[in-house]
């Protein structure tokens, strides 16, 4: 009886953990102290600047738990994040071009680690975003992270 138990309460875990999806949000208009613990009285283990994109994996009071785009996990105050959508390039010499095809016209070279606005959350092969500097066009979703 007890073994069936523990596999029904598993096969309920895996079902809801696997419903439940990551939401990403971004760094709000000030840099913010990301810590080892959800209080201020934490670890501070650094500074994440503004507009970077991190993935919510747990809410906590006033608290949340974020990843970043290497993978490390931090704790920072939900309200220090922001709505707003970014994604952050991962690759070198990532392609913004001005049509989601890999042969229409290059509009710039975005290095590792730019942060580019999304303009567009629907996900597929390619994904609308704009740099600070007002260029606005399609990279390749394997490009970026934060989607």
């Amino acid at each position: 009886m007890t073994i069936s138990r523990f596999i029904a309460s598993a096969v309920l875990l895996l079902t809801s953990a696997h419903l439940h999806a990551f939401e990403f949000k971004t760094v709000g208009a000030n840099a913010v102290v990301l810590y080892d613990a959800p209080s201020t009285k934490g670890g501070k283990l650094f500074v994440a600047p503004r507009g970077m994109p991190v993935q919510v994996v747990l809410t906590y009071g006033d608290w949340a738990k974020v990843r970043d785009a290497s993978g490390d996990m931090a704790w920072l105050e939900q309200r220090s994040l922001s709505v707003r959508r970014n994604v952050v390039v991962r690759n070198i010499n990532a392609k913004v071009r001005s049509a989601p095809d890999d042969g229409a016209p290059l509009l710039m070279t975005a290095d590792k680690g730019v942060i580019l606005e999304l303009v567009d959350p629907q996900p597929s092969s390619w994904i609308r975003v704009r740099h600070r500097d007002g260029i606005s066009g399609y990279i390749k979703m394997a490009d970026v992270w934060g989607i």
